[in-house]
């Protein structure tokens, strides 16, 4: 135990099943949530731990009111990791189960959804196993974006191919990894991909290809999850992510805005020549819709998606192609680059 360390509650002399780590960096908005989520699983002996990165709201005073959470300081942020792997890692290093659980603040989990989680990885033959939560959506923003986003991730890692032991397809979401302690060791864990901005596809990637399996699906079922609260995260969120999710984001930024350009030219015509383009118009754009069908949204958000989402995530993969060109990448107060000597992204301005 670390003299950083602080324990809330009684921690119990057998070895828990699950170690639940949670970063956390001033999450106030929804940290409590998801520890209430969490706390309240049952059917298998676990551990919560949470790993507060410097947070200067209302983070830590938070976490320490549920008797049974483990709080605790991220070690020292050094050059060449991210803030994210280093808490991850802080946690990891702490942790007694036989499995780990990396989760998000600003998740929330279904009831018994841990239990069924670890039966669904034992019953696959699993050692890593990756759930793409929910998507909360509220603002205008988020509701038009995020169907093209993941409908665009589902075509680049296609949950069947990357649960597929014979496909080099790879990837997790980090809002939700669930992977055997001995395995995670035996990849190097975070510390392996410590300077990595996508850690969790770097994970995934590492598990893999070590020749161990790992299952990846769409779990609304287990997890749901508000990634962003507003336009400026959003922005900020995926301009950090985007540029690495997709190997050439701006020829996918040209061909999306090419494709939802369609239906709006037939529309022009319309208006300017003959009726007969409306249907054009029309079936464009249902098109479009059909093309986000694979995202798991409801049919309002896809129609949003097709209309605004489209030209939206075309700018952001540019504006994400550019922030990685030029190797300023901002996160929570962070400057990151993903272009130093070493070839691993680098501190430039650690904020807080």
């Amino acid at each position: 135990m670390t003299a950083a360390e602080t324990i809330t509650g009684q921690a119990g002399n057998t070895a828990p099943v699950v170690s639940v780590i949670i970063p956390a960096r001033n999450e106030e908005a929804g940290l409590g949530t998801c520890l209430e989520s969490l706390v309240a699983q049952a059917g298998v002996d676990f551990e919560v731990i949470v790993v507060d990165d410097n947070s200067t709201d209302r983070t830590r005073e938070i976490a320490a009111s549920f008797p049974k959470v483990r709080v605790i300081d991220a070690a020292p942020l050094l050059s060449g990791w991210t803030g994210k792997n280093n808490a991850v890692a802080t946690g990891a290093r702490l942790a007694r189960g036989q499995w780990l659980l990396f989760t998000d603040a600003d998740t929330v989990h279904v009831l018994g959804s841990l239990a069924r989680a670890l039966s669904e990885a034992q019953q696959n033959d699993a050692e890593l196993l990756s759930y793409s939560p929910e998507q909360i959506a509220v603002t205008f923003w988020e509701l038009a974006t995020l169907p093209v986003v993941f409908a665009e991730l589902a075509r680049q890692y296609p949950p069947a191919e990357v649960s597929d032991p014979s496909s080099p397809v790879a990837a997790a979401n980090g809002q939700y990894i669930l992977v055997r302690h001995d395995t995670y060791d035996a990849v190097g864990g975070h510390a392996a991909v410590a300077g990595d901005i996508l850690e969790d596809v770097a994970l995934a990637r590492a598990v893999k290809s070590s020749g161990r399996k790992i299952r990846f699906r769409y779990a609304a079922d287990a997890v749901r999850t508000r990634m962003y609260r507003n336009y400026a995260q959003l922005r900020e969120g995926w301009t950090k992510n985007l540029a690495l999710l997709f190997p050439r984001p701006g020829w996918l930024a040209l061909k999306t805005l090419a494709v939802w350009l369609i239906p709006w030219v037939a529309l022009g015509f319309a208006q300017a020549h003959r009726w007969w383009w409306s249907p054009v118009f029309v079936g464009g754009v249902l098109y479009l819709t059909m093309r986000l069908r694979r995202a798991n949204f409801t049919w309002d958000m896809e129609i949003l998606g097709a209309l605004f989402g489209m030209p939206m995530f075309a700018y952001l993969l540019l504006r994400s192609k550019r922030a990685h060109a030029h190797g300023r990448i901002p996160w929570k107060g962070r400057t990151y680059s993903d272009k130093p000597v070493s070839d691993k992204p680098a501190l430039l301005a650690t904020g807080n």
